[in-house]
């Protein structure tokens, strides 16, 4: 049996022409500060993977079914309705964060936020660093 093969891989397409791209001018606002928060916090140039998600960094996981690949350590995607932040490791380790963040929705491992006015920018920092640094100890 093949294995499955991830949709979502990094690759060399321009993360400045798809931010450029952004239509909504507040939206384009706000990736561009994440970008440059992140790219503060992971040392490492923002990358595009898949379309539509700048990342940074990466790290390779092995699943207990076999599957495995690559994925980024956290990054963020414009969508239609917000800016998904993806926090890598969930949002149980951070309850102080998520409580003193301001108006959000999360999934599995991502943040919706309308605009980053909405939260507190250093309280968003500390969550980026943190699952930062938990995915870096857990996977090098």
């Amino acid at each position: 049996m093949a294995k499955a093969k991830n949709k979502t891989t990094e690759n060399d397409a321009s993360v400045e022409d798809f931010l450029a791209s952004v239509k909504d001018e507040q939206k384009k606002a706000d990736c561009l500060e994440l970008k440059s928060m992140m790219e503060r916090i992971t040392n490492t140039p923002a990358k595009m993977w898949g379309t539509s998600i700048v990342g940074f960094d990466q790290y390779h996981y092995k699943y207990d079914s076999g599957r495995e690949g690559d994925f980024m350590k956290v990054g963020f995607s414009p969508r239609a309705q917000n800016v998904t932040v993806y926090i890598m490791p969930g949002f149980e380790r951070y309850p102080e964060l998520m409580e003193n963040l301001g108006k959000h929705k999360t999934g599995k491992s991502c943040l919706y936020i309308k605009k980053l006015d909405d939260v507190d920018r250093d309280v968003l920092e500390e969550l980026v660093q943190g699952s930062y640094d938990y995915m870096t100890k857990k996977y090098g």
